[in-house]
């Protein structure tokens, strides 16, 4: 049997005696350069994808068929395929492992327990997130998807989000990461981000995204600064909002100048429409924050942190213009 390699990797570890049995969080990354012929097959890979790597353990002995579980001769001799021997008579390496950093076709992946040189016959998507892996899908990057999660309890906490009400989203290279259908903000966990391409709106992932996706897309298509998005329902400043066409926010506070500024109204059009997201992302190019009149407020940010910020601020001044 001659397996079809499609790349090597270049490791710190140089003998089988240094490698460790397991793949182990204090490992350093490691890197896969790819072969030219099989750039169209990596195409879609982003830092931040949870992968299974195989590889073929070419210094292997295809004639073990039993052995000590991790070569401890205390322990009984097991059949090799109730055991993760690299001595067996097909010899292929399952790894779960992250993409770290990506150059071209050298994906940088941990944790890889490998030795240098090792061949690679074939890379895919780890929908498990096995062990030492974290929890969140295999497209979400864990930091973006981590912030999601506690920028919707923090929101919740602010009062920006009641119930299942409000999206959030981050933008991951070509990919856009968002709060599923229904979930409620304040209690999110790994399984309630979906993940949707940024050009097409296709859904990648099997959680369904936001109703509001469009709003979403079309901020990031229209605003090359913006890495996150979040859609709040701040209750002043939506109460504002129904005692009239003036300005949301008319105070003689320094503050009130400032950040009155990075905000613009748009009129009322159906949740969930093509006509709402394009009149958002529109809006986005300008301003920072945009109010949809009947609906809630959206911010942009370069980061989480700036993007809810802003809505919490803009909701800071509605309390003080709603007791004047």
């Amino acid at each position: 049997m001659t397996p079809h390699i499609i790349g090597t990797v270049r490791s710190h570890l140089l003998t089988r005696e240094e490698c460790p049995k397991y793949g182990e969080a204090g490992l350093p990354p490691v890197w896969v350069e790819l072969r030219p012929e099989f750039e169209p097959a990596a195409t879609d890979l982003q830092v931040g994808d949870a992968i299974l790597v195989l590889t073929w353990m070419h210094q292997a002995d295809q004639s073990v068929l039993r052995c000590h579980p991790k070569g401890n001769r205390d322990l009984p001799l097991r059949g090799i395929f109730s055991t993760r021997s690299p001595d067996r008579p097909t010899p292929i390496g399952l790894h779960s492992v992250r993409i770290t950093g990506r150059e071209g076709l050298r994906l940088q992946v941990h944790p890889l327990e490998v030795i240098d040189g090792t061949p690679v016959i074939d890379i895919k998507p780890d929908n498990a997130c096995g062990p030492g892996q974290s929890d969140f899908p295999a497209l979400v990057n864990p930091d973006m998807g981590q912030a999601i999660l506690q920028a919707g309890r923090d929101g919740w906490m602010r009062g920006l989000f009641a119930g299942f009400n409000g999206n959030i989203s981050m933008r991951q290279g070509s990919r856009v990461v968002i709060t599923a259908a229904g979930s409620a903000k304040g209690h999110l966990g790994t399984r309630d981000l979906a993940v949707a391409d940024l050009d097409s709106g296709k859904t990648l992932s099997s959680a369904r995204p936001s109703s509001e996706l469009a709003v979403h897309l079309e901020v990031y298509r229209n605003q090359p600064k913006a890495q996150a998005v979040v859609h709040t329902h701040p209750p002043r400043l939506i109460g504002l909002s129904l005692r009239g066409d003036g300005p949301l926010l008319n105070l003689p506070l320094f503050e009130g100048h400032v950040f009155a500024a990075k905000l613009t109204r748009i009129p009322a059009f159906a949740p969930g429409t093509s006509e709402l997201g394009r009149a958002v992302g529109l809006a986005s190019r300008e301003f920072g924050a945009v109010f949809m009149d009947n609906h809630g407020l959206v911010c942009w940010g370069e980061t989480m942190t700036q993007a809810l910020g802003l809505s919490e601020e803009l909701e800071s001044l509605a309390v003080i213009a709603w007791q004047r």
